[in-house]
């Protein structure tokens, strides 16, 4: 049994994997933005899981999260799946929040981070970025940068498996009805990096997609551009990974 948190996990794929790892038997951490969100998650929550509420555009609340979790045993693994596809709040949930938690939350045994096709688009220039949402960002950027501090993160705590997961295009409410791919699929990945003790699960710095590896970004694996990011975003939350 391991104890995993997922983030987002009020629908979508972050609903899918925390139904099926606590379907598996595993100790599961469930998150939503707000209380009324977290109703969504009540079917869980009755099936054992133990819930936090946070909204990620809140620094304050994703400390504030951090420190309730750290009160409890280390967690084995942090999917974190939380994410948005447009407007203001894109830098903040996407880059910031998983930032703040990898840099905060103490012993976690492995880090999954969702990533996106889209990050191939993104550009690796950190210059005007607007971490504080204060206006729309790029998606594309975000899940570069995303991606990027996975790949930062592997190198850096060489003895915490650290991957980044690109789910594929699939009918959640963000992927839309029409989605081409199989949602089944777009969970399967995170999961068994987060749990499974085959070698390859515990493989590091990775960049996969519906069980294999992919070659991501060339910026992902650049080591200036992950140490130019790191610093950024520890000067702009004022916490060093």
């Amino acid at each position: 049994m391991r104890r995993i948190l997922v983030t987002g996990s009020a629908d979508g794929l972050g609903r899918a994997a925390a139904d099926t790892l606590l379907a598996a038997g595993h100790d599961v951490v469930v998150h939503a933005r707000n209380r009324e969100r977290a109703k969504d998650l009540d079917a869980l929550v009755e099936r054992g899981a133990r819930l936090v509420v946070g909204d990620f555009t809140d620094r304050e609340a994703v400390r504030r999260i951090a420190g309730e979790l750290d009160e409890a045993p280390p967690l084995d693994a942090v999917i974190h799946n939380a994410g948005v596809w447009r407007g203001p709040a894109v830098m903040p949930v996407n880059v910031i929040a998983p930032y703040l938690l990898t840099a905060l939350l103490r012993g976690v045994g492995r880090l999954v981070y969702l990533s996106s096709g889209s990050h191939h688009g993104g550009r690796p220039v950190l210059d005007g970025v607007d971490w504080r949402g204060g206006s729309a960002d790029s998606y594309a950027d975000s899940k570069l940068f995303v991606t990027a501090l996975a790949a930062a993160v592997a190198r850096l705590r060489p003895g915490v498996p650290s991957n980044a997961v690109d789910p594929g295009w699939v009918p959640t409410k963000m992927g839309g009805p029409g989605a081409p791919d199989d949602l089944e699929l777009g969970h399967r990945t995170q999961e068994w990096l987060a749990v499974s003790d085959e070698p390859a699960a515990l493989s590091t710095g990775g960049y996969w997609y519906h069980g294999q590896r992919r070659e991501p970004h060339a910026a992902v694996h650049d080591r200036a551009f992950q140490d130019r990011l790191l610093r950024t975003l520890a000067e702009e939350t004022g916490t060093a990974l």
